[in-house]
């Protein structure tokens, strides 16, 4: 499989930019047997008693900040402008961050976000810097709450910057454990009323947690694919999620992970050939000729050319069956991406 297999030409009016409102009147597209043009609140009517929805309950931080950083020069005291998104902590405490621009940062500077946040650099290197705030546990949150913005995928930030709208926009409505620094996006066409409509027809949802990384939209820079190194991402399956699919598995009904951070968790917790309670870390690479063991279906957007998620769609349905999806989509005038219309991939 070569990189070039998976790229497409995408106008760049069908980015989308902001999301619709209400979030169900997303235009969703079936793609089973036939390609079937429908919106989002159709779902209940598409699935049956029994079935289940696998939803990521991650919750996404206000992972960017703008900042100042300051350094003795010989023309004196020289205060620069710096943005910085973090990624994760780490065990020592530190954050690893992106940073722009990183080139100049020393270990050492202070950088400065409000008058309550501020972080050392302790370390860099071409990528990554690490930051040790002066803030913890709650403190900390509180300020970044504060001084941070919703981390936009970099497609809309080109675009236009984040602003108090993405504060809701950008979170699932069942978002409850925080450590995200990009959101689930297939989540975000649910509301509260959808939920109670696919429950009252009879179908279960379970929740699980992936944090999702900014890896998420780093590029893939080989042309053999399988040589591709995902990053990786913190996870958990309780042993109540884990049973509950089980039970749905063994009882007929078919698993629908919504977004692919939730298939990519479940088919990670399912290594050992059955799904099963699982915590930890996953850089699960699913591409064509994966074979899945727990998913039956996967709604989600749609993803980027040459993308690792357009690889797993592509793993679960077919090449040439998404092809025809996507070139049927483009055609249709369906909006891609983070705030973009669905698909419902049922193989």
């Amino acid at each position: 499989m070569k990189l070039s297999d998976f790229d497409f030409d995408l106008p760049e009016a069908l980015i989308a930019v902001r999301p619709m409102r209400p979030r169900s009147a997303a235009r969703l597209l079936v793609v089973d047997e036939a390609l079937r043009d429908l919106h989002v609140r159709d779902l209940p009517g598409l699935l049956g008693r029994g079935d289940l929805l696998v939803l990521n309950n991650t919750r996404v931080i206000p992972a960017r900040l703008n900042g100042t950083r300051a350094r003795m020069t010989g023309q004196g005291l020289v205060s620069a402008k710096i943005e910085v998104t973090l990624l994760e902590p780490g065990a020592d405490g530190c954050w690893n961050a992106l940073a722009k621009p990183m080139r100049k940062l020393g270990e050492g500077e202070v950088v400065r976000f409000s008058d309550a946040l501020s972080a050392t650099v302790e370390g860099r290197d071409e990528t990554v810097v690490r930051l040790r705030f002066n803030l913890v546990g709650d403190e900390f949150d509180a300020a970044l709450a504060e001084a941070g913005a919703m981390p936009l995928p970099p497609y809309i930030a080109a675009l236009r910057p984040a602003d108090a709208q993405d504060n809701a926009d950008y979170q699932p409505v069942f978002a409850r454990h925080a450590g995200a620094v990009a959101a689930p996006t297939a989540s975000l066409h649910f509301d509260e009323a959808l939920l109670d409509e696919c429950r009252a027809r009879g179908v279960e949802t379970v929740e699980v947690t992936l944090h999702v990384g900014a890896g998420t939209f780093l590029p893939v820079k080989v042309e053999d694919v399988t040589t591709h190194k995902m990053h990786a991402e913190w996870g958990e399956v309780t042993e109540e999620a884990a049973a509950k699919i089980a039970a749905v598995k063994a009882a007929g009904g078919r698993v629908i992970a919504v977004g692919t951070t939730a298939l990519r968790l479940l088919e990670s917790a399912a290594a050992g050939g059955a799904i099963a309670p699982w915590r930890g870390t996953t850089d699960i690479f699913i591409y064509p000729g994966y074979q899945f063991r727990v998913v039956d279906g996967l709604m989600t957007n749609f993803h980027l050319p040459k993308s690792t998620l357009l690889m797993l769609v592509s793993a679960l349905m077919g090449q040439e069956r998404m092809r025809a999806a996507y070139a049927h989509a483009i055609a249709s005038g369906y909006r891609f991406f983070s705030y973009g219309d669905a698909s419902l991939l049922l193989p």
